[in-house]
Parts: C-alpha cells; sequence; structure tokens
C-alpha cells in the first residue's frame, strides 16, 4: 500500500494505492517499482490520451481498438524519435498531417538514424 498526499490551493488530500507484486518487504526497490509505474503512466498513457485523444475513440470492435492502439504506439515512437523540431507531441502530429515532405520523413527514416 501507498498512501500519498498532495496539497493544492490550500487543501490536503489523501489518497491510498494498493499493489500486488513479489518485490518484498524491501521499501526502496518498491519505491522504485511505483514510481516506475507512475513514470510509465505519464509519459505512455497520458501522452496518448492528449496528443492522440485515445479516451475519445469511438472504436467498438475489438480488433479495431487493438489495431488502432498499435498505429497509435508506432505514431507516437516516430514523433518522440524526431529531433528535428522542438515541438510538441500534438504538434508534429499536427505538422505531420499538414507537411507531406515531414511525413514522408517520419514515414521512412530509419527509427535509429540520427537527424
Amino acid at each position: 500500500m501507498v498512501e500519498s498526499e498532495r496539497e493544492i490551493d490550500g487543501h490536503t488530500s489523501r489518497e491510498c494505492r494498493y499493489y500486488t507484486g513479489s518485490i518484498g518487504a524491501n521499501a526502496e526497490q518498491f519505491a522504485n517499482a511505483v514510481r516506475a509505474h507512475w513514470t510509465i503512466e505519464n509519459s505512455l498513457h497520458w501522452t496518448l490520451d492528449v496528443a492522440f485523444r485515445e479516451d475519445e475513440s469511438r472504436l467498438r470492435d475489438p480488433s479495431g481498438r487493438e489495431n488502432f492502439a498499435v498505429l497509435r504506439h508506432m505514431a507516437l515512437a516516430r514523433l518522440k524519435n524526431d529531433k528535428s523540431t522542438k515541438t510538441g507531441i500534438k504538434n508534429k502530429r499536427l505538422k505531420a498531417g499538414w507537411n507531406n515532405d515531414y511525413l514522408a520523413k517520419l514515414l521512412m527514416q530509419s527509427p535509429l538514424a540520427a537527424p
């Protein structure tokens, strides 16, 4: 169990979160695992929701949802690997929609190639 506390505008809120795992009783390892979980949540899922509006998807077919999730993850990886511009993921996505040369660069460039 992790009890977290945060203060916003003078109002304090507390929340308990429960985890299952095989780390054991080592508090430092457990804390690192919890932080790693939230790092993934904040860097991947939040980005997919904000830049790709994933939570607003109207897909209901299970296969369609899975296929589009794979495509979103691939697109996100390409956009994150592009170091040619310092704009955010959402703006890079817009740029790819407006600029065919930029889109072609994202699609055709080797994922490990330097900018």
